[in-house]
């Protein structure tokens, strides 16, 4: 489904992202996993159209999106929850829910992802009329995800999305992501807390310094003893 290779991003003179490498295939959860700053949120901007890639190809489908703009790529079905949310905070959750299906692939289903998004976040439909800002950590992200599920994905992407949440909210938003899974949505998943994404993912691609320092099946990472020791501290 997707295809990323040899990515090349830059912020200005400052090269962030090197040489990486990466696929995901369809019905696939893979994660990009790794210390902060090592490229990993960079890399899902590029993909979504979001950062400029320098060079290399993105392929989604067998289509290069080297020259497509983000919103097209929304429009291919490719859906990203940013780090930190990036709500509106003073629009509703409803308000912020219904921005999501901005695209013409997901207009005529906005009543349908609504209730698609609250029957996944019943929370969400008791704070459908609250200010988004005034949303616990959690809430918010029940609602960033829910926002880029209004698009109708059918790649999403998610980067950080266990960050600043407390160990009970993190279980539950890994099972969030696991449920979407078995419903048939692929997942391309950016995330420091390398065990528990591991826990739910096929395969994993640790970033070092914006290049891929060692990819495999989640099972083989999590017995790699350099692995262990550098990011499990065991």
């Amino acid at each position: 489904m997707l295809e990323v290779r040899g990515l090349q991003v830059s912020y200005g003179d400052v090269q962030a992202v090197f040489d990486v490498s990466l696929d995901v295939a369809e019905g696939e959860i893979v994660t990009l996993v790794g210390s902060n700053g090592a490229g990993k949120t960079t890399t899902l901007r590029a993909i979504a159209g979001l950062r400029h890639a320098g060079g290399g190809e993105i392929k989604f489908e067998g289509r290069s999106l080297l020259s497509t703009l983000g919103s097209a790529r929304a429009e291919l079905g490719i859906g990203l929850v940013p780090e930190g949310r990036e709500l509106w905070p003073q629009l509703t959750v409803e308000e912020n829910l219904r921005l999501g299906a901005y695209s013409r692939r997901a207009r005529p289903h906005v009543a349908a992802s609504l209730r698609h998004v609250f029957d996944l976040f019943p929370r969400l439909d008791e704070r459908r009329r609250q200010l988004s800002g005034s949303l616990s950590g959690g809430e918010q992200q029940m609602c960033a995800i829910g926002r880029a599920l209004m698009a109708r994905p059918r790649l999403l992407m998610l980067d950080e999305p266990s960050l600043g949440l407390s160990p009970k909210l993190v279980d539950q938003v890994f099972a969030t992501i696991r449920q979407l899974h078995q419903d048939g949505l692929t997942v391309l998943l950016v995330e420091q807390n390398l065990n528990a994404a591991l826990e739910i993912a096929d395969r994993g691609y640790v970033v070092e310094t914006g290049r891929v320092k060692i990819h495999g099946t989640s099972a083989e990472l999590l017995a790699n003893p350099e692995i262990r020791a550098s990011y499990l501290g065991v």
